[in-house]
């Protein structure tokens, strides 16, 4: 486990509440003790507040994360069913409250760590030439390691779904349980698209100047500054995030934490689901370890299936449900034959942007450890930014194919500061090489700086992924498959030269804007600026921002790619459910944390109404 970014920042803040002495690194070893004490009862305290013991359940739910926190709290409604949730993970500490540190976190146990599969010609510039995959393993799934960004989509991506055979998922259709979960307290939003009443938190962060460059620039181009989250989609924001008073609001906070106390509801951590029980086709439990020993919990009514677009699979095909000719291979008997792991959609970025402004505003370790204490007592300040991201925008490039003008093809991500701002942490995350890192970054490093991620929306290129062996404990082979179409390739050099373009509008000039233009490793030979200097570069900084959808595609039975209907139900089986973003049948226009818990609210009811309990 590597945690030398999170030594970095927390041996200095706690540093400074011990006396200056050759103790002080004892000091703060036996704090951290305490602080270990603190999580480790936190983690207890939620999986023992069950009174319930008994090994069947009317719902058993794998997976505490964005979807499968919601659903265990809207089905618990029903005071007489009784609801299993399980998950392999624990519960958050204390410091994964705090947005600036989201980078530290997935360099802790948090993570999963998967690994995707070499690719030939991509991830040049990362360690092994293998590309990271977090995904969070915590009672929250990967909102306790995200970057807390709230973005739902346009609402073309989901009438695109209503379109393809999945009625009830058009965007007013959807809207409502986007509203129904929402906390928001935005400063300025567009009215009809947001409620105040839910339990996600949805705030506005640090605004640094320079942000205020980035706005401006993008009013220079000629885009509006909108709400992203209304039915306008294009244009330049600030970031809506999932913070309650600059302090991160993960799943479990909001949809777990309030009713810790329900009787019917167990939430069992460190608890891994093996495999689904069936009997014929029908799904009726799950069998499950927990602190090494293996248990089955049985299901009177359902399955629900939660563990995210990776473990989801995963667990399906352990359990004979996915590509009859892969499970053969692995001798693990079919149940039904349905390309599960198939069809998978993600988002990458190229993270080689470099702008050097003179500002002292933007993302550095002096800057986080300087204003924790105004974080820590107010919940305001530098740190409630999301690491550094600050806005957003959305674009449609010079070579976008797609005739809709309100349909965006690249998403920019603004951050306050690049990889040379935080003593390499957010480099390690992204598993840049120690030589890559060296010859690219080191000379910034600690400099005022700003760039923006392009983040590909659209993908053109499509992955997939497949057991590496029966055991669940064997991560399994990812394959990204990552700019295969060369559309992919054309939009993400068109939206890099965009980039360019922006940084030298007027705003930004006032901050002696620099463009970082040293030679990416490796692309030297090429004619600097040319577009295959920028093909090279993509293929050796570009990384995923973990957004993987699709490997249990929702879709009629016409489709031969469906893995559950419209009503998340697999194919060829009873009992059981999909609820996660791996249903989502292509990439959106967006993060994944809100319409993971859209799912989870819409499958709530659709749950509910099956059973007669909706109200």
């Amino acid at each position: 486990m590597r945690l030398t970014g999170l030594l970095y920042l927390l041996i200095p803040i706690v540093s400074h509440h011990c006396s200056a002495s050759p103790g002080i690194l004892n000091g703060w070893l036996n704090t951290m003790k305490k602080f270990r004490d603190v999580f480790q009862f936190q983690d207890e305290w939620i999986s023992q507040q069950s009174k319930i013991s008994e090994d069947e359940y009317d719902f058993i739910i794998v997976g505490s994360g964005s979807a499968g926190s919601v659903i265990a709290n809207r089905l618990s409604e029903v005071s007489d069913w009784k609801v299993l949730l399980l998950e392999v993970g624990k519960g958050e500490n204390l410091f994964t409250s705090v947005p600036a540190l989201a980078p530290v976190f997935q360099l802790t146990h948090y993570n999963w760590n998967y690994l995707m599969e070499y690719q030939e010609n991509f991830a040049r510039g990362m360690e092994g030439r293998r590309l990271a995959w977090p995904r969070g393993r915590a009672l929250g799934g990967t909102s306790v390691i995200n970057y807390m960004i709230y973005t739902r989509g346009n609402p073309r991506d989901f009438d695109t779904w209503a379109i393809a055979g999945n009625p009830g998922w058009s965007y007013y259709e959807v809207l409502p349980y986007y509203l129904k979960s929402e906390r928001c307290r935005l400063q300025q939003f567009q009215e009809g698209f947001h409620n105040d009443q839910g339990l996600l938190g949805v705030e506005n962060i640090y605004h640094s100047n320079v942000l205020d460059a980035f706005i401006a620039g993008g009013e220079e181009l000629g885009y509006d500054q909108v709400d992203y989250n209304s039915d306008r989609q294009i244009g330049f924001s600030r970031i809506q995030a999932n913070v309650i008073k600059g302090r991160r609001n993960s799943v479990a906070k909001a949809f777990l934490h309030p009713i810790r106390d329900r009787p019917n509801l167990r939430i069992l951590t460190s608890a891994l689901a093996t495999k689904i029980i069936f009997a014929g086709n029908k799904a009726v439990g799950v069998e499950y370890t927990h602190n090494f020993l293996k248990f089955e919990a049985k299901a009177r009514k359902e399955v629900i299936v939660c563990a995210g677009a990776l473990a989801s699979p995963q667990l399906m095909m352990l359990s004979g449900i996915g590509p009859r000719a892969h499970l053969n291979d692995l001798n693990i008997p079919v149940i039904a034959d349905l390309p599960v792991g198939r069809n998978l959609h993600d988002h990458i970025t190229y993270v080689g942007l470099n702008f050097l402004v003179n500002s002292t505003q933007t993302m550095s370790l002096p800057n986080v450890i300087k204003y924790f204490g105004e974080w820590a007592i107010n919940g305001t300040g530098f740190d409630t930014s999301l690491g550094g991201v600050g806005g957003v925008a959305y674009i449609k490039t010079e070579v976008d194919e797609n005739p809709d003008p309100s349909y965006p093809d690249m998403e920019l991500l603004y951050v306050d500061g690049c990889l040379g701002s935080d003593a390499k942490i957010t480099a390690e995350t992204m598993r840049i090489s120690e030589d890559s890192y060296n010859r690219y970054w080191r000379k910034i490093e600690g400099k005022p700086c700003w760039t923006i991620f392009p983040m590909l929306v659209h993908p053109k290129s499509i992955g997939y992924m497949e057991l590496r062996s029966r055991n669940p404990t064997d991560h399994p082979k990812f394959y990204g498959n990552y700019l295969s179409d060369e559309r992919d390739l054309r939009t993400m050099i068109a939206a890099i030269r965009f980039i360019l373009t922006l940084a030298k509008t007027s705003k930004f000039k006032e901050y002696h804007t620099n463009f970082y233009d040293a030679p990416v490793p490796g692309c030297e030979y090429l004619t600097y600026d040319s577009d295959e200097y920028w093909q090279c570069a993509i293929e050796t900084f570009s990384i995923t921002l973990h957004h993987q959808v699709g490997t249990c595609k929702m879709g009629p039975n016409t489709d031969p790619e469906a893995v559950v209907n419209h009503n998340l139900q697999v194919y060829g089986v009873s009992n059981l459910r999909v609820a996660d973003t791996s249903v989502i049948p292509k990439a959106l226009t967006a993060h994944t944390n809100a319409p993971s818990i859209m799912v989870g609210e819409k499958a709530s009811d659709i749950i509910k109404a099956a059973w007669g309990r909706l109200q």
